[in-house]
């Protein structure tokens, strides 16, 4: 199963390909996207993205995790989420919201199990 390429990205929207939702905040991974919803996990931008943020990513299979900061990367990314990552041998990239889209979607072009939680505003 291969990861969906993120059709566009606009401050607060983000498609997925083949997918009819826009999204806010997105997670995805192989096969599939949904609404990353930060209250599920109590997540803020700081201290940030928490390891509970990307369980269900990291149970689809993934090789790499993108996680996208936001446009103006105002999200926090603790050292702690990037160990829980390396920890399950993940290999984990943190950029600004729009270089991770690019990031990831050239990831998944090239057939990589690729996963990753983008924040589209701040």
């Amino acid at each position: 199963m291969s990861s969906p390429e993120i059709a566009s990205l606009s401050w607060g929207q983000m498609k997925v390909k083949g997918c009819s939702t826009t999204y806010k905040d997105c997670k995805v991974w192989p096969g599939g996207s949904r609404t990353w919803d930060w209250r599920e996990t109590g997540t803020n931008h700081s201290p940030g993205v928490q390891p509970a943020d990307l369980e269900e990513v990291v149970k689809n299979g993934v090789k790499t995790v993108v996680i996208g900061r936001g446009m103006s990367e105002a999200l926090q990314v603790p050292a702690s989420t990037v160990d829980y990552l390396k920890k399950n041998g993940i290999e984990v990239r943190v950029l600004q919201t729009e270089k991770a889209v690019a990031e990831y979607n050239a990831l998944a072009a090239q057939g990589v199990k690729v996963g990753g939680i983008f924040h589209s505003t701040c």
